[in-house]
């Protein structure tokens, strides 16, 4: 049995428009998410094996923002591949983590890890799936088991969705849905 955690970086900051977007930083609502998430993961026993990091400055330091038991260098992956990657390049990512690594994250930017989330799942008993369709809102959190031995075998449509988890949700935040609201006026926010 393997567990995948798909986490999209946390808010990023448009404050500065001649930054390139690779390296764009968290703005200070992405710095005080990210480590609710990691609370979480750690309160639920979620620590990683092996984790795929996008080399953009947001994913980046969502990781490290997390704690410092997931940003260990021996165990953590950084990839330029994976930055604004598709659903394919992610599973190609995927497919190539060795055995030996039971639980894998994937941090990542919008559109591709949406599509991947949506595109692996095959069973929703938790009826997850309507919620991740709707919006998968930055710093959000899905976690898929697969019935496989070895990464190389997992296939779209393959996984359990077992849960999808926003840091509002954490935080008991009453607010409507607006995670990304201060990105809506950015030119291809909704895909970062």
């Amino acid at each position: 049995m393997k567990t995948l955690l798909l986490l999209r970086h946390a808010k990023s900051s448009w404050a500065d428009p001649g930054r390139a977007d690779h390296d764009r930083e968290l703005n200070p609502r992405g710095e005080k998410a990210a480590p609710v998430m990691g609370r979480f993961l750690m309160r639920e026993g979620l620590m990683p094996d092996l984790v795929w990091c996008s080399t953009a400055a947001r994913a980046v330091q969502t990781l490290g923002l997390l704690g410092r038991q997931f940003a260990g260098d021996d165990r953590v992956i950084y990839a330029q591949d994976l930055y604004m990657a598709s659903e394919t390049a992610l599973l190609k990512c995927l497919q190539q983590t060795h055995a030996e690594a039971d639980r894998v994250m994937m941090v990542g930017h919008n559109p591709g890890m949406e599509s991947f989330a949506l595109a692996l799942t095959g069973i929703d008993e938790n009826g997850h799936r309507p919620d991740m369709e709707r919006k998968f809102p930055t710093c959000a959190l899905c976690q898929f088991s697969f019935d496989v031995a070895d990464w190389s075998a997992v296939k779209w449509g393959a996984g359990r969705l077992e849960r999808f988890i926003k840091v509002k949700n954490l935080q008991g935040d009453a607010r409507p849905a607006d995670e990304d609201s201060d990105e809506s006026s950015a030119p291809d926010s909704a895909n970062t």
